[in-house]
């Protein structure tokens, strides 16, 4: 069957064709057809971050163009789409409605049953698009721009949280890092290219949790450390945004190597708790999913530290480590392969709601 799933949780609308696989025995994985995504990064940058107002607007024109482009470079046509699948949560609410109410009105229209998907779990199961995709059982790095968690997944809808973030998360971690050193949305990236010319030792930025003898996360803490060097690098009275000033008084290399000693402490973080819930589970191997995943020197030290402890590593291809419509329709069409949704016997009631605010643990339970 052919399901069309929407994404649009946030800055990102996307949009993709996935096919479900008919497998006897072992799991099959279903196929991606085709996808399509719009970043709105270029319309936030004026802003420093996202307006969640344009957010929404800008998804409201992009949605139908984007599946118009998926279903011309799949060779199908709507009426050949089986279910319809769209992010419910978490998200931005305005951002959400929009993605749920254009699947929803082109469902209803088709005749088709829908299915409403946890942002999260396209993420968990995003490694599944990849040309080596993972096997049941393994631990997930959840790393992106609003999470950080560690989850112990059995199978589709099988999850086990083992560790979670008590603050910040690792993307909000380096974006609000970025900022302080006037670098523009979206962080993140920036700061991971800044911190190549630097030198990672050049501050010794705290570790949060680091030896707390359990899988949570603390970057608050990070963000805190940043600030004050950077100021003590300034030492001069300060007016005005603190960032305008980082970037016009701090040469080149001082930012580069605030950026990659900030970087150097997050992924150290993110290594030693991850190899920590392997040895905990007994499990050997480890899947990154999420945008902060898509981070060189994370992918780095965790392939040599995992290749020591021969654990494979798993992660989505570069393009689809930020959020898109593929993970969106792959984990409608796992739920489906793997018995959790029937489609022949859903609901022809096309009302819906979106859930901004929707832990992964409560997956299966009803808003």
């Amino acid at each position: 069957m052919l399901i069309l799933g929407f994404e649009s949780s946030c800055d990102e609308t996307g949009v993709a064709l996935v096919q479900t696989v008919a497998s006897s025995g072992r799991f099959a994985v279903p196929r991606l057809v085709a996808h399509a995504l719009h970043s709105q990064i270029t319309m936030h940058q004026a802003y420093g971050g996202v307006v969640p107002e344009l957010a929404s607007r800008d998804h409201i024109r992009r949605a139908l163009p984007l599946t118009d482009e998926v279903l011309a470079s799949s060779g199908h046509t709507l009426s050949e789409v089986d279910a319809v699948a769209y992010t419910q949560g978490p998200g931005l609410a305005g951002a959400l409605l929009v993605g749920a109410g254009v699947a929803v009105a082109l469902a209803a229209a088709l005749g088709k049953p829908v299915l409403a998907i946890h942002h999260l779990e396209g993420h968990l199961l995003s490694p599944f698009l990849s040309a080596d995709p993972p096997e049941f059982p393994f631990v997930a790095l959840l790393v992106s721009g609003g999470h950080t968690q560690l989850m112990r997944v059995d199978g589709v809808g099988r999850y086990t949280l083992l560790g979670e973030t008590i603050d910040d998360a690792a993307g909000e971690a380096f974006d609000k890092s970025a900022k302080l050193l006037g670098l523009p949305y979206p962080g993140g990236p920036g700061l991971s290219r800044l911190a190549e010319q630097g030198d990672s030792k050049a501050f010794a930025f705290p570790r949060p949790l680091l030896h707390s003898h359990d899988l949570d996360f603390s970057f608050a803490g990070l963000k805190t450390a940043v600030l004050t060097q950077v100021k003590r690098l300034l030492s001069a009275q300060l007016s005005g945004p603190l960032a305008a000033h980082a970037a016009e008084a701090l040469s080149e290399q001082q930012r580069a190597d605030v950026a990659a000693s900030t970087q150097a402490a997050i992924v150290e973080v993110l290594v030693k708790k991850s190899l920590a819930a392997l040895t905990q589970t007994g499990l050997k191997r480890l899947v990154v999913a999420g945008g902060v995943g898509a981070n060189k020197l994370l992918r780095a030290e965790l392939n040599q530290a995992c290749a020591k402890r021969r654990i494979r590593v798993h992660y989505p291809e570069l393009h689809l480590c930020t959020d898109n419509g593929a993970m969106i329709a792959m984990a409608a069409a796992m739920r489906v392969q793997a018995g959790l949704w029937e489609p022949a016997t859903a609901t022809t009631q096309h009302s819906f709601g979106v859930r901004p605010r929707w832990p992964l643990d409560a997956i299966d339970r009803p808003a």
